[in-house]
């Protein structure tokens, strides 16, 4: 009976995380609607509620759970259950991630940038770690730590640089001559 339940607990975690590949993976190039894009991601939702109790609370469901929700725009719901399954998982970079997307979203760059140094701590060779931190210490007006970090994005991934141009994040330092001088150099 053991078997049966850790075999239906994946495949629901499994089918759930599938109905969120469904919802995002070509949301840039192919947008939803965002009506078909909530009904998918309901879906989502509706397959986690499906999980034992115990296993609703785990890092996965919780994370699948605030992922749902936040690709919903449901921001502030989102919160709890990422902050819990980023708590759970030591080194779940895609939660802290995910919590300062979150928080950017409701205005509060300070908890956006902490979260970001929580992901660091877990691994500091992620670039994309890098580029958003420098994204919100811009929106925090602080032009170092923005250049600090984009610089160290560039240093590991140089395809960031292609984004700088039409970051909206970057505007409030966009003029400033150390941003200018280290977004216009050629690789």
């Amino acid at each position: 009976m053991a078997t049966y339940t850790r075999i239906r607990r994946q495949q629901l975690l499994q089918e759930a995380e599938g109905y969120l590949d469904l919802a995002m993976v070509l949301s840039d190039k192919f947008p939803l609607s965002n009506a078909a894009r909530d009904r998918i991601t309901r879906r989502a939702l509706d397959t986690l509620q499906k999980l034992e109790c115990k296993a609703r609370s785990g890092a996965r469901a919780l994370f699948l759970k605030g992922q749902a929700l936040r690709v919903m725009e449901r921001y502030r719901e989102a919160i709890e259950p990422l902050q819990r399954a980023a708590e759970q998982k030591s080194g779940n970079i895609q939660a802290h991630l995910a919590l300062g997307w979150c928080y950017k979203r409701i205005n509060k760059i300070d908890y956006a940038i902490q979260s970001l140094e929580d992901a660091l701590a877990c691994d500091d060779d992620d670039a994309i770690v890098h580029y958003n931190l420098a994204c919100y210490w811009s929106l925090a007006n602080n032009v170092g730590l923005a250049l600090v970090y984009l610089a160290q994005a560039f240093d590991l991934k140089p395809d960031y640089r292609e984004m700088v141009a039409n970051e909206p994040d970057f505007d409030p330092v966009r003029n400033h001559p150390e941003f200018v001088a280290l977004t216009s150099v050629i690789v």
